[in-house]
This record gives structure tokens, C-alpha cells and sequence, in this order.
């Protein structure tokens, strides 16, 4: 009995399992409210820990395997376009935001509390971000898990291993090396596909957890600024769809791949902890090895469409509280500042709120505001990171559609 009913859970769909986990977790969390936290949050713990245990051999052997599999012309044309890519959909990301925010006006007559505080974490700036590319000690990098170190190491590493395997010299070396490595890749999906059924168990953890903690009290206090941000990310959404459609993909079928990290990224609000999953997406979609291997890791570290839209939806809802609606002129400094405070907060732990904290400062916007949007911040930050996992699957699979045009002329 026991064995039969694990089997059809093993072979049901995915999608469907962490559908249920989802509504199951919902209702859950609001029959039972906090009384169920201490049971289910070790559950949800779980799933984090196991995601995240799953991280550096992924990124680690996936892209020193991918980078064998390319020439590095190759990997410099990729890397180029990835890179211009995402601070691009950042930018229009801002715009969006900016855009929907200025036409819904959340915030408008709302009185705002001047005993509310926050206190934002320090900004760390752009260079310390391009320092923090190129480790000071590779087991610190890897027990940190800094991913930008993480990615530097691999890339060195996989160039040097190409070259090895081939020089006249060590060339049987190299290709023992590379063997081994391939071997723990493998052995690295193998293990992500069992930790891949416990992710609706997880999932139903999480949202359980979550929903008996905020309850709808959360949703219905901040509820116009939510829901105008939410607007603001669904239309991102289409612009992704329209992209793909544009380079000759059918958002459908992306969609159908991508949802288990989307889905998964809306509830543990991890970009980084998401990545095994995203990266069972782009092997779904038979995208080039040697471009997601580096496209996914750099974009849950740097690329963050959703934060950048939750920038300048918080930005227009701050101003609206004030009574002093943005001008043109600082909506133009929310896009230019806002992009590069989405690069310069990478890996910062509660990035979207340092991001907010460094455009309010830079236009003189209160920070009583900030601590007014902490308290939707678990809410916000679903929409935003599941926004964010989507853009970065959707920049692999246009530039892989373009490097297959370019192979082919």
C-alpha cells in the first residue's frame, strides 16, 4: 500500500504536485494561523538547505564542463550579450515600473508614520561587486557561496582544462580531469532529480508557514501598492513573452519548462536557492550548455528585473505619500541610479531593500517609507524573484536562439 502510493506520487507530474503543495499550503496556513509554524518550518527549511546544498557542484562542474564544450570566442561573444541582455531589462524593467506606477498612483493620500525607522544596510558600491568577482581564497568563496567567485574559479579552471586537453604535452592529463569532472555532474543532475520530489513537500511548507505568519492582515494593509506592483511585473512578464515570440520561441512552450522554477522561486524568494531548478529548465529547453552554464549563475547574482521594478514602483508610492509626485528628471535618475544599484547589491542579503534605500537617498525621499514596505517585503519579494528567474531563463534561451543563427550563417 505504502509502496504503491510513493510510486504514483514519484510519477506524477511536477508541476501538479507543487500545484497542490501550494493550495494546500494556502489553506493550511489560514485555518490553522501560527499554531502550525513549529511543525511545518523545519520542512520548509529542508528544501532551502537541500537547494542550496545543490548550488556550487551545479555551477562549479556544470560550467567548467560547459566551457570544454566551446571554444572561448565563443564564450566572450555569449558572455558579451548576456551582460548587455540584463542591464538592458533592467533598465526597461525600471521603466515599466515607473510607467504603471504612474498611472495607478499607489500611496496617493495615505498619511505616512514618522516614528517608523529603517535603518538601510550600506550600499557596498559597483567596484566592490567587481572585487568580489575574483576571490581571496577559493574555500572561502565556496563556504560563503559567493556565486561571482564561484563563477570566476569555474571559468579559470574550465579554461585551463581545455587548454591541457589540448597541448601535445598533457593532453591525456586534461582529458582524465575532464572526465572526472563530467562524472560529478552527472552524478550532481542524478542527485537533483531526487531532491526534485521533495520540493512540493517543501514548497507546501513554506507557503503554509508564511501564510499563517502574515496572515491577510499583510495583504490588505499595503494591498494597493502590492497590487500595483504585481501589474507592473505581469506586463514585464509579456514583454519576455513578446521577446521570445519575436526570436522564433513559443512562450507556451518555455512556460511549461519554466514554471517549476518559477513557481519554486515565488515561494522561497531565492534567485540563488532556485538555480538547480532553473537549470533543469534550460536542459528541458536544450539550450547550449556552455551559455547557461554562466548565463543562469551571473543572472541570479546580478540580473534582478523584478527588484528593478520594485524600485521604481516603491520610488512613485514614496512620492505619492509626500504629496510631491516624481518629475521627469527623477525618473530618469530612478532608471540610471535604479539599474546600477541592481548590479552594485549583488548577493547582498535583502537586496531589494538596500536597492529601494539607495534610490530614496538619492532623491531625498523619506525612509520612514522604507520601513512602511518592509512589512509587505515576503510579499513583494515572491513576485519579484519568481520575475527574476523568469528573465534570466528568457535572456538564455533569446541569446541560444541567436548563436544558433549565427552558427548556421
Amino acid at each position: 500500500m505504502v509502496q504503491s502510493i510513493f510510486k504514483s506520487y514519484w510519477n506524477a507530474s511536477l508541476i501538479m504536485k507543487i500545484t497542490v503543495g501550494l493550495i494546500l499550503g494556502v489553506i493550511v496556513g489560514l485555518v490553522f494561523g501560527e499554531s502550525v509554524v513549529p511543525y511545518l518550518e523545519p520542512f520548509g527549511d529542508l528544501l532551502l538547505r537541500l537547494l542550496m546544498f545543490l548550488i556550487l557542484p551545479l555551477i562549479l562542474f556544470t560550467l567548467i564542463v560547459g566551457v570544454n564544450q566551446a571554444n572561448i570566442r565563443d564564450l566572450g561573444r555569449m558572455g558579451s550579450k548576456v551582460f548587455v541582455y540584463y542591464v538592458v531589462t533592467s533598465a526597461v524593467a525600471i521603466i515599466v515600473g515607473l510607467t504603471v506606477a504612474s498611472i495607478f498612483s499607489p500611496g496617493q493620500g495615505m498619511v505616512l508614520d514618522v516614528d517608523e525607522a529603517y535603518d538601510s544596510p550600506e550600499h557596498p558600491g559597483i567596484a566592490s561587486v567587481i572585487l568580489n568577482i575574483v576571490p581571496e581564497n577559493i574555500v572561502t568563496a565556496f563556504s560563503e557561496l559567493n556565486l561571482l567567485g564561484i563563477i570566476f574559479t569555474a571559468l579559470v579552471f574550465g579554461i585551463a582544462i581545455s587548454y591541457l586537453r589540448s597541448s601535445e604535452q598533457f593532453k591525456e592529463s586534461g582529458e582524465t580531469v575532464y572526465k572526472v569532472i563530467e562524472a560529478l555532474n552527472e552524478a550532481a543532475f542524478k542527485i537533483m532529480a531526487v531532491i526534485l520530489q521533495y520540493v512540493p513537500i517543501g514548497v507546501f511548507a513554506i507557503i503554509a508557514t508564511t501564510v499563517a505568519s502574515h496572515g491577510m492582515e499583510t495583504i490588505r494593509s499595503l494591498g494597493e501598492f502590492v497590487g500595483v506592483l504585481y501589474v507592473a511585473l505581469l506586463v514585464q512578464l509579456a514583454l519576455y513573452m513578446i521577446l521570445l515570440k519575436v526570436t522564433g520561441t513559443s512562450p507556451l512552450q518555455f512556460l511549461k519548462a519554466a514554471r517549476t522554477p518559477m513557481v519554486t522561486a515565488f515561494v522561497t524568494q531565492s534567485s540563488a536557492g532556485t538555480l538547480p531548478l532553473t537549470i533543469n529548465a534550460a536542459q528541458r529547453l536544450q539550450l547550449n550548455k556552455s551559455l547557461y552554464s554562466f548565463s543562469l549563475p551571473f543572472g541570479a547574482t546580478l540580473n534582478m528585473d523584478g527588484a528593478a521594478i520594485r524600485i521604481a514602483v516603491s520610488a512613485v508610492f514614496a512620492s505619492m505619500v509626500i504629496g510631491d509626485p516624481l518629475s521627469f528628471t527623477a525618473m530618469l535618475t530612478v532608471v540610471i541610479v535604479g539599474t546600477l544599484a541592481s548590479i552594485g547589491t549583488a548577493g547582498v542579503p535583502g537586496a531589494g531593500i538596500v536597492m529601494i534605500a539607495t534610490v530614496f537617498a538619492q532623491l531625498g525621499l523619506p525612509m520612514e517609507a522604507v520601513a512602511l514596505l518592509v512589512a509587505v517585503d515576503a510579499l513583494v519579494g515572491m513576485g519579484c524573484t519568481a520575475l527574476n528567474v523568469t528573465g534570466d531563463l528568457t535572456g538564455t534561451k533569446v541569446i541560444d536562439q541567436t548563436e544558433r543563427k549565427h552558427q548556421d550563417s
